[in-house]
């Protein structure tokens, strides 16, 4: 089995916001992303906080009731965000989410967001191992 790192599967290119959002506007580009969530920075590209379809989808929901202005990212991002790094292990992060609930994870590195780690990024990791494997037991 070769090390697979984050590093070598992660999205270095991620979707991002600041506080200041407008969440509609952010709705709107997580649909176009077709991305679950989005890790909210600050102008240090430091991870704040994190907005996921499910804050976005109780804060709509809530407005479209009161007829309300949209609100900005901050006021419905979760603060506690969970993490990888990019030198971790791909094996090692796969027994970590299975116990979590969150299907993106910021990969943070010198206290900056330098990419994303998505379920699938894991998955395609494990399976591009697992072949090898395989053909290496043919």
């Amino acid at each position: 089995m070769h090390s697979i790192l984050v590093r070598d599967y992660m999205q270095t290119d991620p979707l991002v916001f600041d506080r200041n959002t407008n969440l509609l506007q952010a709705v709107h580009k997580l649909l176009a992303a077709k991305a679950t969530g989005a890790p909210v920075v600050d102008e240090q590209r430091k991870v704040v906080g994190f907005v996921s379809e499910q804050d976005c989808i109780k804060e709509i929901l809530q407005g479209a009731f009161y007829c309300e202005d949209p609100p900005s990212v901050a006021s419905v991002m979760s603060t506690e965000v969970l993490s990888v790094k990019p030198d971790q292990s791909i094996v090692e992060v796969a027994e970590f989410i299975i116990k979590q609930k969150p299907k993106i994870y910021p990969v943070i590195s010198e206290d900056k967001l330098i990419g994303v780690m998505s379920r699938r990024d894991v998955l395609s990791a494990l399976l591009d191992n697992d072949e090898d494997c395989y053909l290496r037991a043919k």
